[in-house]
């Protein structure tokens, strides 16, 4: 994370195995924890620290209270159980009178650290029993030794097996304090002072022997600053590029146009769509590259505003890509398309993995003689050979469905298309202001007028019979359900884990054989997904069992009921999609997670989350802080390494700051030509600069 000089330095870069203290085993347990040279021992920071405890007489015991005194040895007493234990006691007089027995269990080499007559120092937990005073495990060092004090905090290291903190430590004592002399600033000290940081010499010192609490955290917040201050200025300086080096096409959103997309939109939209199509318009007006996040929660109406971008795209005789993550999701793009705009001169073409190739063939054709305007597809589209005639806008569906070096790919040489990205799963703050850094947000938080409530229950797989009956009684009313399962067929090695196709057969044989019932999974050939989906769409089918392939995008305003089987398998965001699939007309919606037999109900958060919650700003956060920043939309494709110091949950102040000072710094010296920026710069380029190019795409 932090880099030393590039200068060529002794302890810096000497080889594990030879620093102070550390003999072949414990280089090979070193090594396991990453740890090659001197530097990345220094940069081994601790994960928490041991709060000191307070040197206390003998007089001032109190039990179960954690406390240090200074003591004499008495007597040392060991003895081996029935069952083998060995026991080792010390009896300690301290300073004031009275007796503490220290206890050890398994540890038959400590009786050699010990004689009578020496004084020693010792921190532990108080017991008190019928005799004496006890402390079991305590730390303890000789007086005057400077193996640990009492009144500091210690620091706790991440170990490995075989590695003790008291070993570790003694290395980091042994090694450290040299190779910190060696470390060379990489902040300047306007900007140090701008973020109210310490140098880094006094931070290394703190963080690993900090003589109170504070000096700790004051080293942290060095430290998380320039960690976050490098990713920020790396992805200021992508912006920075491609603002100055990339063209785009000009799309103004004129008052005629504006006027005919709105006719053509045929909606009324709400504050936020209104907001969010004025940014984009003012985007696409500029000849710099649009990198545009647009989210919402499900059911919000993102994708009218991405309709009204094609539309401007279109207008301004360019070509608009529509990249969905599913060919089903876009299919039911591509045949709302062209049902709006069935009476003007747009046209839309489809492209999918699912074409014949004939019909491929003819459809790529038309794209790069520019006879087509608006293009839908799915990952078809990131074809070395596809070329387009005039493209203006790419707009990426759900994006983290897409890898960063597939997006890139739709970058071509000559004009860069403009960049809409959604997402229907809202993006907590850090997040977007890390991974999807360098894109410009809008959000959408109001849903349009005339959607109807949800209810959301758990259940168990033995109170499937009453559930069944209510689904029952909504498809007499007239509504259609979803029945999910987590995997496509039934499978030898877990046949607990519910399938689509067995669930298909159990309904069908059983509590609906007298409804008509769709089955839609991955594995289905094209034209059979899209009859399925035409023909639950149409209302011809009752219920739909599917795989979670349904699980953005699809709508069908009649589906009132779904079914989430084996639910604590899937994760939050994708159960509040799966739920966004129902209520999208004016009748009210019902979902039930069924838990799998192996889940304990009251003690799976994630199902209890999102049970009592229906807004998908919260449920991001609660996903954020349950399954950890790594995991949530897919953040891993976004091509940066990971935080190693910063928490993007907890330090969003120091995000925020990183993020001022970066953009200060470009804004006062663009090329960063400043000697002074030159060791900041160095570090940021080997952190990011294999992904600077990618950053911009999302």
């Amino acid at each position: 994370m932090m880099n030393p000089s590039p200068r060529a330095t002794k302890q810096l870069s000497t080889p594990v195995d030879q620093l102070p203290g550390v003999d072949s085993q414990r280089a090979q347990q070193l090594r396991r924890l990453g740890i090659a040279r001197g530097a990345d021992l220094l940069f081994l920071f601790p994960r928490s620290y041991q709060q000191p405890a307070p040197m206390t007489s003998s007089d001032q015991f109190v039990d179960q209270r954690r406390v240090s005194f200074v003591g004499e040895i008495v007597e040392l007493a060991e003895k081996v159980t029935q069952n083998g234990k060995h026991i080792l006691g010390v009896q300690v007089q301290p300073e004031g009178g009275g007796c503490v027995r220290l206890l050890w269990f398994n540890q038959p080499f400590r009786k050699k650290m010990y004689n009578v007559g020496d004084r020693i120092l010792a921190t532990g937990q108080l017991k008190t029993t019928a005799l004496n005073w006890e402390m079991i495990q305590p730390q303890t060092a000789p007086v005057g030794s400077n193996e640990f004090v009492a009144d500091r905090p210690l620091p706790i290291y991440p170990l490995t097996e075989g590695l003790k903190q008291p070993a570790l430590r003694a290395v980091m004592r042994q090694s450290l304090p040299a190779m910190i002399e060696e470390v060379d600033e990489v902040l300047p000290e306007s900007i140090r002072q701008r973020l109210e940081v310490i140098g880094i010499q006094q931070a290394l010192r703190d963080i690993h022997f900090p003589v109170h609490i504070q000096q700790a955290v004051a080293a942290q917040r060095r430290f998380k600053l320039q960690e976050l201050l490098v990713l920020q200025l790396a992805l200021a300086m992508q912006r920075n590029q491609r603002e100055r080096t990339m063209q785009s096409p000009v799309c103004e959103p004129s008052g005629k146009i504006h006027a005919r997309i709105l006719n053509r939109l045929g909606h009324t939209l709400t504050v936020d769509q209104v907001t969010a199509i004025e940014q984009i318009g003012k985007d696409m007006s500029r000849s710099v590259p649009m990198n545009r996040l647009l989210q919402g929660d499900v059911g919000s109406g993102k994708t009218l505003v991405a309709q009204y971008a094609m539309l401007l795209c279109v207008a301004n005789e360019y070509q608009a890509v529509l990249m969905a993550p599913t060919e089903v999701l876009a299919r039911q793009h591509a045949t709302n398309l062209q049902r709006n705009l069935a009476h003007s001169r747009v046209r839309v073409g489809l492209l999918t993995g699912g074409l014949a190739r004939k019909e491929r063939t003819q459809i790529e054709k038309q794209i790069a003689d520019g006879q087509v305007d608006l293009v839908v597809g799915t990952q078809a589209l990131l074809s070395d050979k596809l070329q387009f005639s005039r493209l203006g806008l790419v707009i990426v569906d759900e994006q983290h469905k897409f890898g960063v070096m597939q997006r890139a790919r739709m970058r071509r040489d000559g004009l860069q298309p403009h960049y809409l990205i959604l997402s229907a799963t809202p993006i907590p703050r850090t997040i977007a202001m890390s991974a999807f850094g360098d894109l410009d947000v809008s959000t959408i938080r109001t849903k349009p007028p005339g959607r109807a409530s949800q209810h959301t229950y758990l259940c168990t797989y033995d109170q499937l019979e009453s559930w069944w009956q209510f689904v029952e009684r909504q498809v007499v009313q007239g509504r259609q359900a979803y029945v999910i399962a987590p995997r496509v067929a039934e499978s030898t090695d877990d046949d607990t884990i519910a399938s689509a196709i067995g669930i298909y057969r159990m309904l069908s044989e059983g509590p609906f054989q007298h409804r008509t019932l769709g089955l839609l999974h991955g594995r289905l050939p094209p034209e059979d997904k899209e009859r399925v989906l035409d023909q639950f769409v149409s209302g011809q089918i009752d219920i739909l069992v599917s795989t979670t392939v349904v699980e953005v995008g699809i709508d069908v305003a009649n589906a009132t009921v779904i079914t989430i089987l084996d639910a604590d398998r899937l994760g939050l965001a994708q159960l509040h999609q799966l739920r966004g699939r129902i209520a999208r007309g004016g009748h009210t919606g019902y979902a039930c997670a069924v838990a799998s037999s192996q889940c304990q109900l009251q003690d799976n958060q994630r199902l209890q989350a999102f049970v009592n919650c229906n807004d998908g700003f919260e449920l991001a956060e609660m996903d954020l802080r349950l399954r950890g920043p790594g995991d949530l939309l897919g953040v891993s494709q976004a091509g940066l390494p990971a935080m190693r110091m910063a928490n993007l949950l907890e330090d969003v102040e120091f995000m925020e700051l990183a993020r001022e000072v970066s953009r200060e710094i470009l804004q006062s010296d663009p090329d960063l030509a400043d000697a002074q920026l030159s060791r900041l710069v160095s570090q940021t380029l080997r952190r990011y600069g294999k992904s600077l190019q990618l950053g911009d795409v999302g």
